[in-house]
């Protein structure tokens, strides 16, 4: 490579001289990187990349003294080594290879920290390449800065880069997969030459790949190669026993339902033949849905079908996990049935399976007969609701995989006698918390130290002969039941982020941390460069009690012209969290805040969330204001937006807000501006309803701690509804609806809203047949507005509690709302069905919701108050953000939920303690669902679901009509229960003895005992 040095010009002050590098004509072949790329069209294109080779990279070691001097140097790789393991005990470091990554990424982030580790740039590319979520932990592995890893540039260095193997006539042609290790075996082959030119001592290079040939060929070429495996085998000590579960089998070995067995599961057909078959119509394509009740069957929702598809048995599920999405093909409609009408525990159906068996006897009879019966019950189904039956299909392929890593107990009953103390490996069953998930194999050394624990345990395969997909052990949450073991099992389950804030997110805050202030109102302070002032105003915030992140303020007082000026003032985070740095990268991979009874997951540190962003009361802050000119009638005459500077005069509870505008002996400014915003609240409410908007319900409740500081659940009621709540909600929706409609207009192309879109009408089929035999009650669901009508007709005067029963019913038949780009899908589907509007957005909770920053972006730009970030100027960009943000989204409310749902069982068993009482509570549920064998019940006041199973064949069942008789407990004739009836039940809080998961369990006991049915 030649170099010239330009001649500069004389100037007052010196430049340092430009070197200009021309590339030499041999570097040429090495520079030109050429490569197929098949389209998501199918279309084959031929890419040609340049590289730029150098010879300044450096390598890393801490005795170089050939790229000391060269940029980016760091003396991150020891003179010593590694010395823990019996073959390498004078010193190494390990070079990975792409599969470890792939397959071992558990292994190879628990490594000991001060184990020296080269990644090649090549395992860094094809990572990528194979797998973005395995991408994203490698780079997270990289970046912690307490570890010796050293990425070595190795198709960017001269002496390493590779080029394509050029072949002689009749040889085999090299394949992408041997490049790529040929590239890797070379970094093996460049670093003792290198470093051998600084010193006579230095540490072995060991490659760590589960690539059997590329070990053959590494030791062919004298370097040393070696499995993981083999490599924790020969670990040292405490290391060696804390990996050895963690390693997979690898791709050189065969798995156990590969070594022995026949045939259960079709193979898959090759991802060709699926892509063209979804294409041309003769497959499907959808998200698999298992069934929370029965484990032989599942369901797929896929576009362009009205019903979701069926899929009973295992063989036609093959080998699908909940959330995968796969290809299913539709078999005859002669063949189509209804579901099953029967509860099909997995625990209680396979207890006594062996796990290191897939053909024991006793198995192989028992799921034979389990199948037959689910067979005989689909088929009854079928012939006594025709009306229910749903195209029924099989899975002949998979399009993406949903493993993760799932939290899951170990199952005594997969243990033997004499292996509850044997420290050897065994074979055991782990049963994951999701009862929609199937047990998964795995071979441990700890499972006696793992049987009262909650662990994490991550699948790797699952085989054509297996019964059961393969995993391995990660690592120990704690004891079962403590508190610490369930909160984190809870957020890991729900794939929530709950690491701290890094040191580079950090920095992205104000200097002066929590000192920071609004500046005063003057030219050169650019805070208040095109802001309102609006720290007179009457403003004030009314939030839950406890509430630290206050995203919203209001106001309301009388215009001289005798209308009404309104006003919503949300905190303006995105003045704090600017795009495209490391605080904004995090926010939206977070997405959203996560609540849990008792912690909250902030989205952004606490500094942000809890004070500078945070409108607390008597403290000036940033806010970003809509406010309306409305007439007595709440209909919005004018509406303005702008940035401003807010001064909240006080922070009510609901509770605290409701007393004041109620205390008849105040009017003061700010009771009546209170009392200003509950009559347009009333005012908007009614328009919103008479527009079609529905009044669903999910039940909210309250759980009573022991103190302030304790986080012991003592009780748990319903949350009281006011009428502040029905306030601040109806500013809400309207600033919401307000800022939707401005950024639609100024950017329709990339505008973040969020839609509900009408439910299909068949999802409300099986609730309108109910309604119309157990109550004679009719449901229309022609439109938003005559569902909510209908609603408000499902009155039953003895049963007060019955409308709203309903009303949940009805939810759990809407489609989820979602967020979307709104150049992505025509005009006509941007309207929200549930609040009967056009169009919708989230702009009032930026704190706790990355889609409301990026409404917030978009307006600043609508109002020309600063320009629009290239990101949100980018389709792709906006849709692949909000895919993120709607996943995040989903799993917040689920975790949230599962949060109450634990501590709901704790406040139980502690009233149950104080009571003394051996059941924790005796309440009155309401029949929701009836079964072949038993009932699903819902106690509104807990808001919990139960199931309730007969054991033995004593009742028989009307499918028709939803009911069960069962005999008296004289035997003297039959009790008639059915959907809608009340009944009470006993809740208890019950351990399985097997998987150690602690579940709710429910007793019928009115109007007869099921203890003995």
């Amino acid at each position: 490579m030649a170099a010239t040095t330009a001649a500069l010009p004389s100037s007052s002050k010196p430049h340092p001289p430009i070197t200009i590098l021309k590339r030499a004509r041999a570097d040429v072949p090495l520079s030109q990187n050429k490569f197929l790329k098949k389209t998501a069209r199918g279309k084959v294109m031929n890419i040609l990349r340049e590289r730029y080779l150098r010879d300044d990279i450096p390598c890393g070691f801490e005795g170089c003294k050939l790229c000391q001097d060269f940029p980016g140097y760091r003396p991150v790789l020891p003179t010593k080594g590694y010395t823990e393991h019996t073959k390498y005990g004078e010193g190494h470091w390990l070079v990975i290879d792409t599969n470890i990554v792939l397959h071992q990424i558990d292994l190879l982030t628990a490594l000991p920290i001060n184990l020296p580790l080269i990644i090649p740039s090549t395992t860094i590319r094809e990572t990528r390449h194979r797998s973005l979520p395995l991408y994203n932990r490698l780079q997270q592995l990289i970046q912690d800065e307490d570890r010796c890893i050293w990425v070595w540039w190795n198709e960017e260095r001269r002496e390493t880069a590779t080029l394509p193997k050029q072949v002689e006539d009749g040889e085999e042609k090299e394949t992408i997969n041997d490049k790529n290790d040929r590239a890797i075996r070379q970094t093996l082959h460049f670093y003792p030459e290198h470093i051998s030119q600084s010193t006579s001592k230095y540490p072995k290079l060991v490659l760590l790949t589960d690539d059997r040939r590329n070990r053959e060929i590494a030791d062919g070429e004298g370097l040393i190669a070696i499995s993981a495996r083999d490599y924790v085998d020969g670990l040292v000590g405490e290391e060696r026993e804390r990996l050895v579960d963690l390693v997979v089998g690898g791709v050189d070995e065969i798995s156990l339902g590969e070594k022995k067995g026949k045939r259960i599961y079709q193979d898959y057909l090759p991802q060709d033949t699926l892509l063209a078959g979804v294409k041309t119509g003769r497959y499907h394509q959808g998200h698999f849905n298992a069934n929370q009740y029965n484990y032989l069957e599942g369901t797929v929702n896929v576009p362009g079908l009205t019903k979701p598809v069926l899929l009973v048995g295992r063989e036609a599920m093959n080998r699908s996990v909940n959330g995968d999405i796969v290809v299913v093909e539709i078999l005859p409609e002669s063949e189509w049935k209804a579901p099953g009408s029967e509860v099909v525990d997995q625990d209680v159906a396979l207890r006594d399976d062996d796990a290191d068996d897939d053909e024991s006897p006793g198995l192989a009879e028992k799921e034979r007969q389990k199948a037959k019966a689910e067979k005989m019950d689909v088929d009854q189904e079928t012939k006594r609701k025709p009306k229910d039956i749903l195209p029924t299909g099989r899975v002949v392929g998979i399009v993406k995989r949903n493993w993760r890593a799932y939290v899951c107990h170990l199952d005594r009953s997969s243990l033997s006698d004499a292996a509850l103390t044997s420290l050897s490996q065994q074979t055991v069953f782990a049963t994951p918390l999701s009862t929609s998930l199937p047990r998964i194999r795995l071979r441990t050394r700890q499972a006696p130290q793992l049987l009262d624990q909650k662990i994490l345990v991550t699948i790797d395969s699952w085989s054509i002969n297996s019964r059961y997909p393969d995993g391995h052990f990660v690592r120990s949450l704690g004891k079962v039941e403590s508190k610490e073991a369930e909160q984190e099992s809870l957020l890991l389950e729900y794939e929530v982020p709950y690491r701290p804030f890094g040191r580079a997110i950090l920095n992205c805050l104000p200097e002066q941390g929590d000192k920071w202030k609004v500046p005063e109102k003057k030219p050169e302070n650019l805070e208040w460069r095109d802001r309102e002032d609006l720290r007179d105003l009457i403003v004030c915030s009314i939030d839950p009690p406890g509430c630290q992140d206050i995203d919203d303020a209001l106001h309301a007082r009388r215009l001289p012209n005798g209308n009404i000026e309104a006003g919503v003032h949300i905190a303006d985070v995105s003045h704090f969290v600017h795009p495209d740095n490391p605080m904004d990268s995090e926010a939206a991979s977070r997405g959203t805040t996560v609540y849990l009874v008792d912690k909250r997951i902030d989205m952004l540190p606490s500094l942000l969330g809890t004070n500078l962003c945070s409108l607390r009361p008597f403290v000036e802050r940033l806010a970003f204001s809509v406010i309306w000119e409305m007439n007595e009638q709440g209909e919005v005459v004018k509406v303005r937006f702008a940035k401003s500077v807010i001064a909240s005069k006080e922070a009510f509870t609901y509770e605290a807000a409701q007393l004041r505008k109620d205390d008849k002996s105040l009017n003061d400014p700010l009771t009546q501006s209170i009392r200003l915003l509950n009559t347009l609240a009333i005012k908007l409410k009614e328009g919103r309803m008479k527009a079609g908007a529905l009044s669903l319900s999910s039940p909210e409740l309250k759980i009573h701690l022991n103190s302030s500081e304790s986080t012991e659940p003592i009780d748990v009621e319903q949350k009281q509804q006011r009428e502040t709540n029905s306030l601040v909600e109806e500013f809400m929706l309207l600033a919401n609806i307000s800022v939707a409609a401005k950024i639609q207009e100024t950017f329709p192309a990339t505008a973040v809203l969020r839609r509900h879109c009408p439910p299909p009408k068949t999802n409300f089929e099986a609730l309108q047949d109910i309604l119309q035999k157990r109550k004679n009650m009719t449901l229309d669901v022609s439109s938003s507005g005559a569902l909510a009508k209908s609603l408000d007709a499902c009155v039953d005067p003895k049963e007060p509690e019955f409308n709203t029963l309903v009303r949940i019913m009805a939810t759990r038949c809407m489609l989820s709302a979602e967020y979307f780009c709104s150049g992505s899908v025509s005009k006509e589907t941007y309207g929200h069905y549930g609040l009967a509007s056009p169009i919708y957005t989230h702009f009032t909770s930026p704190i706790r919701r990355y889609a409301d920053v990026l409404a917030h972006r978009q307006l600043a730009a609508a109002i020309n108050y600063t320009p629009l970030h290239p990101s949100l100027q980018s389709k792709s960009h906006v849709e692949k953000t909000l895919n993120v943000v709607n996943k995040r989204h989903r799993l917040a409310q689920m975790a949230g939920r599962a949060s109450v749902e634990f501590y709901v069982g704790l406040a139980l068993k502690a009233r149950g303690e104080r009571t003394g009482s051996s059941r924790s509570s005796r309440e009155e549920a309401f029949v929701i669902r009836t079964f072949k064998n038993g009932l699903a019940v819902f106690v509104s006041k807990l808001g919990l679901e139960g199931l309730i199973t007969f054991k033995k064949d004593t009742h028989t069942f009307d499918s028709e009509n939803y009911t069960i008789r069962v005999p008296k407990p004289d035997g003297k004739g039959e009790v008639s229960i059915s959907v809608f009836d009340k009944i009470t039940v006993d809740i208890s809080i019950e351990k399985d003895p097997n998987t150690q998961r602690g579940k709710v369990k429910m007793v019928m006991v009115g109007p007869v005992s099921s203890e003995n049915l």
